[in-house]
């Protein structure tokens, strides 16, 4: 019963929108219905600018990181229960239950997932993801680059195979999430960070 409690605080963790919340702060929006229509860091710093951004990004992370944290005390020190609600807070980001499953992409809270579970790997795709991101200025290739980069450093690191097989979920998530903004940078579309949104 624990590890399910785990498991559910960490999707009600993962369903709290800090972007969605800022934009209502902030300038009184639904952030969903402005520049891509993510809810998430990227569109914030589009939308709302480089101070909501920031805070965003952090708390974003800091659910990714408690959930983990929450699996692990509640699951008594087992990875499986640290690795579910982990993922667990990933797909709440992704398709929160108090925004009508509509969330973001789940990147900033992967990050806190995944440098709480293997710190080796993410550090190590964190650094071609932001080396991309610096040349191309392309967000989203950054974030296919890290989650797809994950699975093989976790692997050749040797880590558990339940977090190697956690990675591999998490590019799947990231993949579909992304699959937009795939198509627009085959076709060369897609936006650049520091570009202004306008209205959807």
């Amino acid at each position: 019963m624990l590890a399910w409690g785990a498991i559910g605080i960490g999707y009600l963790l993962g369903s709290i929108s800090f972007s969605f919340l800022f934009g209502k702060w902030w300038k009184g929006i639904d952030i969903r219905d402005y520049g891509s229509g993510n809810a998430g860091a990227t569109n914030t710093l589009r939308v709302l600018g480089v101070g909501p951004a920031i805070f965003v990004l952090a708390l974003d992370i800091a659910k990714g990181v408690a959930a983990v944290w929450i699996g692990l005390k509640m699951g008594q020190d087992r990875d499986l229960i640290a690795v579910l609600a982990g993922l667990a807070a990933i797909v709440g980001h992704n398709w929160p239950i108090f925004l009508k499953f509509r969330g973001g992409k789940g990147i900033a809270t992967t990050i806190g997932v995944v440098a709480t579970l293997c710190f080796g790997p993410a550090l190590f795709a964190g650094v071609v993801a932001i080396l991309s991101i610096v040349i191309t200025r392309y967000v989203s290739l950054g974030s296919l680059l890290f989650t797809g980069l994950l699975p093989i450093f976790s692997y050749f690191m040797k880590f558990p195979p339940e977090i190697v097989w956690a990675t591999v979920v998490i590019a799947v998530f990231a993949y579909v999430r992304h699959r937009t903004n795939i198509v627009k940078l085959l076709r060369g579309t897609e936006h650049k960070i520091g570009k202004k949104a306008s209205g959807q």
